[in-house]
């Protein structure tokens, strides 16, 4: 019988019966076409009846082969796509070709949002001012959660809006960490118990934010004794300790998160674009806005782009832009300002935050390590809405006092152990009954004004896939949109997330050479395209490691970053790639000033910058990385090497 069989029969069946997905992996790497063949295997009845009975009841299973083969040939489309250069997005945005969306504003709302239209099949266009994530999207606390202190307010409060909004977070929070698997992960978070009755107060609080989250609930949360607090936080004040509760949040790494949203889009096939300002906005003869003039920021190139809706997500800067569309129109934004401060990583362990649920004046403070470091934050406080905000210095020392509350009195908390610190605008839903900000309610309005201006206002980083779908849902009411496909954000995974693994690293230090601290990171960083930034540069160090100069001691920033960011991921200047293509800013603002030089003369090769240029970039970084806790003193007029 096995003479009778075709050479693709034969290797089925022998890859089959030998192994499995073992063989049929051995077949895939020859470069056949195994699921073709496995599907006209099917299809062809009288070839069929010739297989041994032991072959046709594994026919099933090589279906399944088949499909698994399909999916490890979209993971390697994914993987070795290659981003459009910012010039071909431009160049589409000037085609003259009309949009059906056109969504203002790059951070987590706009990318989001952009990601929901082009999966439901519409034709996007996304431009952002200044960059992905420039503003408060890359200065949140960092935390992917339902809101411990949301739900105390709808406990106490019989709050049902609270509620609802508790329980939709605690749902997003779960989608997040599945489609971003390698910028997100859960971390468990101490609340220190310092009198014997609050004790059952919080353990019913925890096991109730367990219950609300039901099946997607992460880790459950549990009490720890003294010594077992001390144990897992060793810096913690001892005097009257009782105990503690720990509860399980997100966490992940939002500028990141934000640029993958972008790129996820793009990889959809949405137009994207940053440093792209829209001057103003175009209507039609019934005074419908019907599109936007638009500057290239870094060219000064203008034209304009027409789409069948405009969608205002700029945030902080919403009133503005609604304004653009109707002098009259009311302000909806109360923004408020929220500082972080980091400090370097002794200040807390690796695996577990702190949260201080009743400060000196009620508001909540956060202790977390984050990307090697400690953040400790956050303030909340009126402000006026400005493009990079200073981090005032009573809120710095605030935080500071604060913190030292909670630890041992061995340890000595310095304002000069602060190494970064960056004050991020909240735009939250403004209320006019609300007699502060700590009781506007996180939640999103959807507004559409008289002259058909779509905006999405509020919310959290928690909840932008939510806000996401809402505001596309009503684009397609509002703008008489026709979508091929239901919204699925829930289940699209992320640029980088298919084929990610907590252990890639291994085969990072592997095949590259490098350290493994560099490798982590990386892994981290750019999930399953890690491969792609090592592919950038050779070893060309003889000593180990022997992969990867880092643009700044004791941090794994790595030069083929630079270069990546430039090629692939839209970065445009050096704060792009401090600030949000690497973290580096927000972790220490004077080792980002010493690898000024560096990464500068690393883009002028990208980017063909003249001197000019290079002063330039020089000059407005130094100024950025005064606004993230830099001495002014250190900006001062300097050349870039």
């Amino acid at each position: 019988m096995w003479r009778h069989f075709s050479r693709t029969q034969k290797v089925l069946a022998s890859a089959t019966i030998a192994g499995g997905v073992a063989g049929t992996a051995y077949y895939t790497h020859e470069q056949t076409r195994p699921r073709n063949a496995y599907l006209s295997a099917l299809k062809h009845q009288d070839q069929a009846s010739t297989l041994s009975s032991t072959v046709q009841k594994l026919l099933p299973r090589q279906v399944a082969f088949a499909e698994a083969v399909q999916q490890q040939q979209q993971l390697d489309k994914e993987d070795t796509w290659q981003a459009p250069s910012r010039e071909a997005m431009l160049a589409k945005l000037k085609a003259g070709e009309e949009y059906d969306l056109l969504i203002v504003g790059g951070g987590a709302t706009g990318a989001g949002t952009a990601l929901d239209a082009t999966t439901r099949g519409l034709n996007v266009a996304l431009v952002e001012r200044d960059d992905f994530a420039s503003g408060t999207s890359s200065r949140s606390t960092k935390l992917v959660h339902g809101g411990v202190r949301y739900l105390q307010k709808a406990i106490m409060e019989l709050d049902y809006e609270q509620y609802k909004l508790v329980v939709e977070a605690l749902h997003e929070r779960k989608v997040f960490l599945d489609i971003a698997p390698y910028l997100s992960s859960q971390l468990p978070i101490m609340l220190p118990v310092y009198q014997w009755w609050q004790i059952p107060y919080y353990w019913v609080g925890c096991k109730m934010y367990d219950l609300f989250a039901g099946r997607e609930a992460l880790e459950s949360s549990y009490f720890l004794t003294r010594s077992k607090a001390l144990e897992a936080f060793p810096m913690l004040k001892k005097d009257e300790l009782v105990g503690a509760l720990v509860y399980y949040d997100g966490q992940h790494n939002d500028a990141r998160m934000n640029v993958a949203l972008a790129l996820t889009a793009a990889y959809h096939g949405a137009t994207v674009a940053n440093h792209c300002e829209v001057m103003e906005l175009t209507k039609n003869e019934e005074g419908h806005v019907n599109g936007a003039m638009l500057k290239d920021t870094l060219t000064g190139d203008e034209w304009s782009v027409k789409a069948k809706g405009v969608i205002n997500a700029t945030g902080p800067f919403t009133d503005g832009l609604r304004k653009m569309d109707d002098k009259t129109n009311a302000e909806i934004v109360a923004p408020s300002s929220g500082v972080h401060i980091i400090l370097p990583n002794y200040y807390s362990p690796q695996n577990m935050g702190l949260l201080d649920p009743a400060t000196s004046d009620g508001r909540v403070i956060f202790f977390l390590p984050w990307q090697g470091n400690t953040i400790a934050g956050t303030t909340d406080s009126p402000t006026e809405v400005t493009q990079n905000p200073l981090p005032k210095e009573d809120e710095v020392q605030w935080i500071l006092e604060e913190v030292s509350h909670y630890l041992s009195p061995d340890v000595k908390v310095r304002r000069s152990d602060v190494l970064a610190a960056w004050s991020g605008i909240r735009p939250l839903v403004r209320d006019p009954h609300a007699k502060n900000t700590q009781s506007l309610v996180r939640n999103h309005m959807i507004n559409v004004s008289e002259n058909k201006l779509l905006t999405i206002a509020g919310g959290k980083w928690t909840t932008y896939r939510a806000m996401a779908m809402e505001t596309v849902d009503k684009a397609i009411e509002v703008f008489d949109l026709k979508p091929t496909d239901v919204c699925h954000t829930d289940k699209v995974m992320l640029v980088g997330s298919k084929g990610f693994s907590s252990t890639m690293f291994i085969r990072l230090v592997q095949e590259f050479g490098m350290d493994t601290e560099v490798a982590n990171h990386l892994g981290n960083s750019y999930g399953s395209r890690a491969f792609a930034v090592c592919a950038i540069e050779d070893p060309t160090r003889l000593s180990w490691p022997n992969y990867g100069n880092r643009i700044a001691p004791n941090y794994p920033y790595i030069e083929s970053e630079v270069r990546y960011a430039v090629r692939q991921e839209y970065a445009c200047t050096v704060v792009d790639v401090l600030a949000r293509r690497t973290r580096l800013a927000f972790l220490n603002a004077e080792a980002a000033f010493q690898s000024l030089p560096r990464v500068i003369e690393i883009m002028s090769e990208e980017l063909k910058w003249d001197k000019t240029r290079q002063h330039e970039e020089y000059e407005k970084a130094a100024s950025f990385l005064v606004t993230m806790g830099l001495a002014a003193d250190r900006a001062g007029p300097a050349t870039p090497a």
